[in-house]
C-alpha cells in the first residue's frame, strides 16, 4: 500500500504559497525602511553647543594638566646641561661659566646676553624664563629718619646755632637733664653709650641708638648739643673691605657683610651710599649711622 506525500502541492497551492512569501517579503521592507514614528525629534541647538563647549573646555584642561611644567630660574646658576637644553652653544655656556667662577654675577638679561654673546631671537625666548632675586631688581625705600648734619641751621631746627650749642662728648648728666624730656635714667643711658667708645660720638646721629630716646627727645638734645669733638677713627673703603673689616661696623654682623659684598660684585662695586639699600637684610632703619665708619674711593 503506497503511503500519499504531504508534500506534494496542487497548482493554485504553489501559486498560494509563492504569493505569501513575497508578501512576508515585502512587509519585511517595509517595517526596515519606512519610518512608522508620527513625532519629528527635535534638536536644541543651544543646549547640544553647551555640551560642545564642555566637552572642549575639559579636553584643554587635560591637556595643560599633561604639559610639561615651565619653572622660572636664575640664570647664574645655568649648568652646561641645562644650558644645552636651552638651547645655548657650548661656547655660549662657557662664556657664562667663566664669567660666574670669577665671582661675578648676572643681574639683567641685557648683561646676559652681554656676557654669553647669545643671539637675540635665543634670548627673546630665555629672558622671560629669568628669575633674579627682589633684593637685587627691587631697591628698598628709605626711611624717613632725622637729618642730624642740619641740626647747625638755627632756622629750620631751633633758635641755637652750632656754636651756640653745648658738646655732646663732654656733657654732664646734669647737662643733659636741663632738655626737656631727658631724666636721670636716660642722661645716665646716653653717658653710658658715649663711653662705650674711646673718644665719644662721631656724629648725632648715633643719639639714635641710645635706648629709651624718642626722636621727639632727640630733636631736643640737638638744639642744645652738637658733637664738636667726634672721635678719631678711620673709615673704612666700601668697594674693598673684607668681610672682617665691615663686620666691625656697627649693626653689620657677617651675615650682612656677605651680602654686601655679593651685591657689590653684582654691580661690579657700588657708586653711591644709597646702593646699600638693595643688599638682603640690610638694616634700612641704621643706614646714617653705618654710613659714618664707610668712604667710598
Amino acid at each position: 500500500m503506497a503511503i500519499k506525500s504531504h508534500f506534494k502541492f496542487s497548482n493554485s497551492q504553489r501559486n498560494g504559497i509563492f504569493l505569501l512569501a513575497i508578501l512576508i517579503v515585502v512587509v519585511q521592507c517595509i517595517y526596515a525602511f519606512v519610518d512608522f514614528s508620527s513625532e519629528e525629534i527635535q534638536t536644541d541647538s543651544r543646549q547640544l553647543e553647551g555640551f560642545r563647549k564642555q566637552v572642549d573646555s575639559l579636553k584643554q584642561i587635560s591637556a595643560e594638566k599633561n604639559a610639561p611644567k615651565v619653572y622660572l630660574f636664575n640664570p647664574n646658576y645655568i649648568t652646561d646641561y641645562r644650558g644645552y637644553t636651552l638651547g645655548m652653544t657650548t661656547e655660549e655656556i662657557d662664556r657664562l661659566l667663566e664669567y660666574r667662577a670669577a665671582d661675578q654675577w648676572i643681574n639683567s638679561a641685557k648683561q646676559f646676553q652681554e656676557v654669553t654673546q647669545v643671539s637675540d631671537s635665543l634670548l627673546a625666548v630665555l629672558a622671560p624664563l629669568f628669575k633674579f632675586p627682589d633684593w637685587v631688581t627691587q631697591p628698598k625705600p628709605k626711611t624717613n629718619w632725622i637729618d642730624y648734619s642740619k641740626m647747625s641751621d638755627p632756622k629750620s631746627y631751633g633758635s641755637k646755632t652750632f656754636a651756640q650749642k653745648q658738646d655732646l662728648n663732654t656733657a654732664t648728666a646734669h647737662d643733659l637733664q636741663k632738655v626737656n624730656g631727658i631724666g636721670v635714667k636716660l642722661s645716665d643711658n646716653i653717658i653710658k653709650y658715649r663711653n662705650k667708645f674711646k673718644g665719644g660720638f662721631i656724629s648725632e646721629i648715633q643719639l639714635e641708638d641710645v635706648y629709651g630716646l624718642t626722636p621727639e627727645v632727640i630733636y631736643r638734645v640737638t638744639n642744645d648739643f652738637a658733637v664738636k669733638t667726634p672721635r678719631a677713627f678711620e673709615k673704612i673703603d666700601l668697594n674693598s673691605a673684607s668681610k672682617d673689616q665691615l663686620v666691625t661696623i656697627q649693626h653689620i654682623d657677617y651675615e650682612i657683610a656677605h651680602y654686601i659684598i655679593e651685591q657689590r660684585s653684582l654691580r661690579e662695586g657700588f657708586k653711591s651710599f644709597d646702593e646699600l639699600l638693595l643688599v638682603k637684610k640690610f638694616p634700612v632703619q641704621k643706614f646714617e649711622i653705618i654710613k659714618l665708619y664707610l668712604k667710598l674711593n
